[in-house]
């Protein structure tokens, strides 16, 4: 079986890639990655050479080449990752934003209909397990307030270009399966965090920045709440998901690690304290900026049904996890 990811260049996709060659040796594999300055091939750099794993230097908004490589490759899954993701470019710069996150998956999703299926609600035969995985964020729930979690069944409420794309798309992936009965999915997860994640995130800014001797911005108070999942768990829920879950269903997966951004500023300070010790504490360069506009207060999601359908768990805690987070950039950055 062949399968194609997209955005498998960047945090997420390679992670998810380098864990299904592992652990899935009879699925071959085409990355298709658009290579914009958040992706790097070098994440990939241990499988290059794997025969299982072919990459695509290409953009998911061409939907001529993706036609073609869906006639070459006659896949039989599709992992949708391919994003733009950053809350603050989508503020400045959002076309992007739209182009890629809504009109790329309407790309995907149609060609992959008009390949799989012979009519609404009747599949190839040779198609009839062939399955559309879209990866999506909690950030489309819109924010919380001081209780609460995100369910599969919360009302969506985007607050910025970034999570109003990502709902557009999960909507578009949504109407593909109620109106031609594609065989879709939907994963929604909370902030991700471990290797290869782009420099410009927060856990990755809080480490160089420390490492570096610059200040550490935190926006305004530093009181907003995340939900933090090790990228590896996330990679298991997805696993799981893609050949476990129902047809049509939305799966929410969450690490249950809530974390203020101040917390984890002074956690991360705290352990550099001690594995890289230096006159003073790295605390003394957190400083306060200007708050991102419309900057939402708290997401937290409640994973009990892939828990419960699927047997799925975090098997990272925030504490074990930033560990291996913070060691794998020192390495990085070679201090």
């Amino acid at each position: 079986m062949t399968i194609l990811i997209t955005g498998g260049a960047g945090f997420i996709g390679s992670n998810f890639i380098l864990y299904y060659l592992e652990n899935n040796p009879d699925v071959k594999i085409v990355n298709i990655d658009k290579l914009t300055y958040a992706a790097n091939v070098s994440n990939l750099a241990s499988v290059e050479n794997n025969d299982r794993y072919t990459f695509i230097k290409g953009d998911i908004c061409d939907r001529a080449l993706i036609e073609r490589l869906f006639t070459q490759y006659e896949f039989k899954g599709v992992i949708h990752f391919a994003a733009e993701s950053h809350v603050d470019n989508s503020i400045s710069k959002p076309t992007a934003f739209i182009n890629t996150n809504i009109v790329g998956t309407f790309n995907l999703i149609d060609v992959a209909k008009n390949h799989w299926m012979d009519a609404p609600k009747s599949p190839k035969p040779q198609h009839k397990n062939s399955r559309f995985h879209h990866i999506s964020t909690d950030e489309v729930y819109g924010t919380l307030g001081e209780h609460g979690l995100f369910t599969e069944q919360t009302p969506y409420a985007p607050n910025s270009p970034y999570s109003a794309s990502k709902a557009s798309s999960d909507f578009i992936v949504r109407s593909y399966f109620h109106t031609y009965g594609m065989n879709v999915v939907t994963t929604n997860c909370s902030n991700n965090y471990g290797p290869n994640q782009h420099d410009e995130k927060l856990i990755p800014t809080i480490i160089r920045k420390a490492l570096s001797g610059e200040d550490i911005p935190i926006y305004g108070d530093g009181k907003n709440i995340r939900d933090w999942l090790y990228v590896k768990d996330h990679c298991y829920g997805i696993d799981l998901v893609f050949k476990k879950g129902i047809a049509g269903d939305t799966y929410n997966i969450g690490g249950k690690n809530e974390r203020n951004n101040l917390y984890i500023a002074h956690r991360i300070c705290e352990i550099l304290d001690e594995m890289k010790p230096k006159t003073k504490s790295y605390k003394n360069q957190i400083s306060f900026v200007t708050d991102r506009p419309g900057h939402d207060y708290r997401y937290a999601i409640d994973a009990s049904k892939i828990e419960t359908e699927l047997g799925w768990q975090a098997h990272e805690s925030f504490e074990t996890g930033i560990l291996k987070t913070i060691n794998w950039y020192i390495k990085k950055y070679n201090v």
